[in-house]
């Protein structure tokens, strides 16, 4: 029990490590961003004590070190600061778009993990025949396709040709649970390339669990092909897939930036197109803070996943 004690607040101190990381990056990064905020919010043609007032109201006169040290006093407090443009508190901005980005990944995620679980272990079980060379073949070549241009694709024969599903959320954006169709083809394309990858991995690692001698010492051991394959193989099986859904779950709340935009879907990835557009610094940190810890919690709970159903693991980690 003291290795895992020790594990977990080893894992808990580079959680700590990273965010730390984030912050400073992403505050590094949107210093580094071309162009002068300033400029861009005292108009068309202004002049140059006009760009002096709007620095200072901003604040953007100040040394970037005492404006990284408020925002960070900011961030320990749930305080993301206030937009440039709106004078809206960014944890506002934070809030509206989190509602459809959240439900688009929850019911993707609901969706990805028994179909991408499902199809591996299907695949693995006809190993070498034509059921694994289809599912094999058919996730390899979704998983080339872009998600814009599979986006383009189904939208134009399912809503567009045959007429069976709006193409945008246009009209519903305040009601998408009220109208289920409008998530069918968000929801498709962003299951298709994670789908696949963890279809692929699935299948590798149930290979190679049915493949390992403990498979056929029990099997010598006359248990059952079911029990072998679901509680002893599948298992093993899950553990590095266990990391690639974290990072999938990662890029379904942070990288449905393309889905959003296809699909009008007024989410955290259309706040933030917005706000890099309009150079609103604090929403594009604030955004940028939520993705990074996002990725971080995530990665740290798979690891306790990974650790739970192979504990072998721990010794790599």
């Amino acid at each position: 029990m003291s290795g895992l004690r020790s594990w977990v607040a080893r894992r808990l101190l580079l959680g700590a490590v990273q965010t730390a990381a984030v912050v400073l990056l992403v505050f590094a990064l949107t210093e580094a961003l071309p162009g002068d905020a300033a400029v861009a919010f005292a108009g068309d043609q202004p002049d140059p004590q006009r760009i002096a007032a709007v620095r200072e109201a901003m604040g953007l006169d100040r040394p970037a070190h005492e404006r990284l040290a408020d925002w960070v006093v900011g961030l320990l407090h749930g305080d993301f600061g206030t937009s440039l443009t709106s004078g809206r508190p960014v944890a506002r901005f934070l809030a509206d778009g989190f509602g459809p980005t959240l439900l688009l990944a929850t019911v993707a995620v609901l969706l990805l993990v028994p179909v991408g679980v499902g199809l591996g272990v299907l695949a693995a079980r006809h190993e070498g025949r034509f059921t694994d060379r289809l599912i094999s073949s058919a996730a390899l070549g979704v998983y080339a396709v872009p998600e814009f241009a599979l986006g383009v694709l189904l939208v134009s024969v399912f809503a567009l040709r045959l007429g069976w599903l709006p193409p945008t959320a246009v009209g519903y954006s305040t009601g998408l649970l009220a109208h289920p169709s409008v998530l069918v083809l968000p929801v498709l394309v962003l299951l298709a390339r994670p789908v696949c990858s963890l279809a692929r991995l699935v299948r590798a690692g149930m290979v190679e669990a049915l493949a390992a001698p403990y498979t056929a010492h029990a099997e010598r051991y006359g248990i059952s092909g079911v029990r072998i394959r679901y509680a002893h193989a599948l298992p093993n099986a899950l553990a590095p897939a266990t990391q690639q859904l974290a990072r999938t779950i990662d890029w379904l709340l942070c990288g449905v930036i393309v889905v959003e935009a296809l699909f009008v879907i007024p989410g955290l990835g259309t706040v933030l197109m917005n706000a890099v557009a309009d150079r609103d610094i604090p929403v594009v940190q604030g955004l940028a803070v939520v993705f990074g810890l996002a990725t971080v919690v995530l990665n740290l709970g798979a690891d306790l996943v990974t650790h739970r159903l192979a504990p072998r693991s721990v010794v790599a980690a």
